[in-house]
């Protein structure tokens, strides 16, 4: 097994745990865990925003330095308000296309290996994670609290971005350098045909 594997193996665990036992504390506060439960799960349940939190972490990791944390953050601080945008039902134009359109900009900025400064690659992400957090937003269930599908959402996207940092950073940064930045360049020029595609249909 390799670094990679491992790392993003203990961070699926990780969440996998998290989201089991949020229950008890989130029944403790009010919260309700079945909210958290349901927003937890619904960055994993559409292969759009799975790739998208992904590639952010990937072009993070392949950025490096500050931006490792920045670049994450930046997404999913913008996600957040567009989760509260969506859940108050405020428009904010077409989501899906903004959706399938920030896969093409991440797969670019990743077969390009674009070299930004680390707050204007925040700032690039944060523009699409205001339609990542809208769709989910949008999609809050009438029977859960709001606060808490919010949260859980944005800690699994923040888990993915970790995982995504996880993965590019051990591959990029160790052994297998050589052959990871030809891979991770192969994967975004992918992951921008999966964009595309997404915006024709």
């Amino acid at each position: 097994m390799t670094r990679a594997q491992m790392i993003f193996g203990r961070l699926t665990a990780a969440a996998g745990a998290l989201a089991l036992s949020a229950g008890g504390a989130f029944a403790h506060t009010g919260l309700g865990a079945h909210g958290f439960a349901q927003g937890a799960a619904h960055p994993l349940t559409g292969l759009d925003h799975l790739l998208a939190m992904l590639a952010v972490g990937l072009f993070a990791a392949q950025l490096g330095g500050r931006a490792r944390w920045l670049v994450p953050a930046g997404f999913v601080t913008a996600m957040a308000a567009g989760g509260a945008l969506g859940a108050a039902g405020v428009g904010i134009g077409p989501v899906e296309a903004g959706i399938a359109l920030s896969l093409v900009a991440f797969g670019l900025a990743l077969a390009a290996a674009w070299r930004w400064p680390a707050g204007a690659a925040a700032l690039f992400v944060a523009v699409f994670g205001v339609f990542h957090g809208h769709a989910h937003g949008a999609e809050t269930p009438a029977d859960a609290s709001g606060l808490a599908y919010g949260v859980g959402f944005l800690v699994v996207t923040a888990l993915l971005h970790a995982a995504g940092v996880g993965i590019g950073g051990a591959g990029m940064g160790g052994a297998l350098a050589p052959k990871a930045k030809p891979a991770l360049r192969f994967a975004g020029a992918g992951l921008a045909v999966v964009g595309a595609a997404m915006l024709a249909a």
